[in-house]
């Protein structure tokens, strides 16, 4: 398991409303995060067609020139 240092900030009542961590701590929740999502990507496209190299490099263009309008 993560281990995360954590820091909570009380209101007035001495309610929690946040928590601070270190910044070290915060990219490496990004980075678990950013892998799991790729990773479920990764997974949904299991069943799909592969495409050859010259067929992706179309596709590739086909995105960009649509992004480029």
């Amino acid at each position: 398991m993560l281990s995360i240092n954590k820091y909570y900030v009380y209101d007035e009542s001495q309610k929690p409303v946040a928590v601070q961590i270190p910044i070290t701590d915060f990219q490496r929740l990004e980075e678990l995060i950013e892998n799991y999502g790729l990773s479920q990507l990764m997974d949904e496209t299991l069943t799909e067609k592969r495409l050859t190299g010259e067929e992706a490099l179309k596709y590739y263009e086909s995105i960009r020139n649509r992004v480029a309008r």
